[in-house]
């Protein structure tokens, strides 16, 4: 499986950006898809993921302004990040699992499948 992360940018606190990740290669077995990132000096987080039943998981401090979306028909997950914050600054990756899960892992070591990050700056 691979992941192709698009969308990062740079853009003023209150704006917008929305990410996208491709899947390619043996995506049937896919089950969990969704993005972490990680900022200079911290530890990678979960930022928001999906299941294949479309269960979500959203880390606390984006839950209201970042909304996880997944075409499993184009074998797409989306990130539509609003209001953003300085604080929201950090490479953003793609990852995916194929594990039977009936939830959304937390652990980042539960993911099998990682794109390239992408990196997003919000400017004060």
């Amino acid at each position: 499986v691979q992941l192709q992360a698009s969308g990062g940018g740079l853009v003023q606190a209150g704006g917008s950006l929305r990410l996208s990740c491709a899947a390619s290669g043996s995506i049937f077995s896919i089950n969990v898809m969704g993005w972490y990132r990680q900022a200079p000096g911290k530890q990678r987080e979960l930022v928001a993921a999906v299941t294949r039943d479309g269960m979500t998981n959203y880390a606390d401090s984006v839950k209201g302004r970042f909304t996880i979306s997944r075409d499993n028909a184009m074998h797409m997950v989306y990130l539509e990040m609003n209001s953003l914050k300085p604080e929201d600054t950090a490479v953003y990756f793609c990852a995916a699992t194929d594990g039977s899960y009936y939830y959304v892992p937390g652990n980042f070591r539960s993911y099998d499948y990682w794109g390239q990050g992408t990196l997003v700056t919000v400017s004060s």
